[in-house]
């Protein structure tokens, strides 16, 4: 059995894959100082509870943590005792990174585009809404082109919230209009529209500069669900693409 591990900013997402499907999938909340005995313990908890430790035999790794790779490396050998399979950019993973540095492409950007490809084909936009909010552009021949990143919908709330004397933290909702109708509204309406607004103009531009007017275009990241109800640019959500990205990496490293 396979335990993907993906390591976010914000999230760190885990799943059980037993070879047929995802028996289970988590997603935990990024603590950057934890230790390897605290996250240790706590994986081992989860496992325990489904009792399905025993039968783990490879785990697989991606991170744009740096510190937090190398604490969840030791938590696979000290607890796991598994070495983890760790995903970087220059590593042949099914995907070709055709920037003009693949080595600063970071290693959830090349996950994703292994299960987009995989799944969907290319040409193929990737929104990824997580601490950044990203679109990648895989092209028809399977290769990730280029990134565009821009600060995630949380992070511009608290970041507007804590620089504007007359603004509060609101709750990550829609607004019943667009216009507001009250300072909570329009944070609300600016914040959900305003993002909803920012992808369809990206992929626009990304369509047209690639000469790809079809490309599909897949949702993923915890914030995707907020703006998908209010957009339709977006052609598929796939929550747990990057677990299937790890899931295919895994294949392909074992073969």
């Amino acid at each position: 059995m396979l335990l993907a591990i993906d390591i976010g900013n914000t999230n760190i997402t885990l799943g059980l894959w037993d070879g047929r499907e995802w028996r289970l999938q988590w997603r935990l909340r990024t603590i950057h100082d934890q230790t390897v005995d605290e996250y240790g313990i706590y994986l081992k908890m989860l496992l325990r509870e489904v009792n399905l430790a025993e039968a783990l035999d490879r785990v697989i790794l991606s991170s744009v943590v740096p510190t937090l790779t190398t604490t969840f490396a030791a938590v696979c050998e000290r607890y796991l005792q598994l070495t983890p399979f760790i995903v970087r950019p220059e590593q042949t993973t099914g995907i070709r990174v055709e920037t003009e540095n693949p080595a600063e492409v970071g290693a959830d950007r090349v996950v994703n585009a292994v299960a987009a490809y995989h799944k969907y084909g290319g040409p193929t936009i990737i929104i990824d809404m997580g601490t950044a909010t990203t679109l990648d552009f895989i092209s028809a021949e399977g290769a990730l082109l280029g990134v565009i990143i821009v600060p995630g919908m949380k992070l511009a709330a608290e970041a507007l919230a804590d620089h504007a004397a007359q603004l509060s933290h609101v709750a990550l909702e829609a607004p019943p209009t667009v216009l507001g109708r009250n300072t909570t509204q329009a944070f609300q309406s600016g914040l959900v529209y305003g993002y909803a607004a920012l992808v369809e103009g990206l992929v626009a531009r990304l369509r047209t500069e690639m000469n790809a007017p079809q490309a599909y275009v897949v949702g993923t990241g915890g914030l995707i669900r907020l703006i998908h109800p209010h957009t339709e640019v977006i052609d598929q959500i796939d929550p747990w693409l990057t677990l299937s990205g790890l899931r295919l990496i895994s294949e392909w490293a074992a073969a």
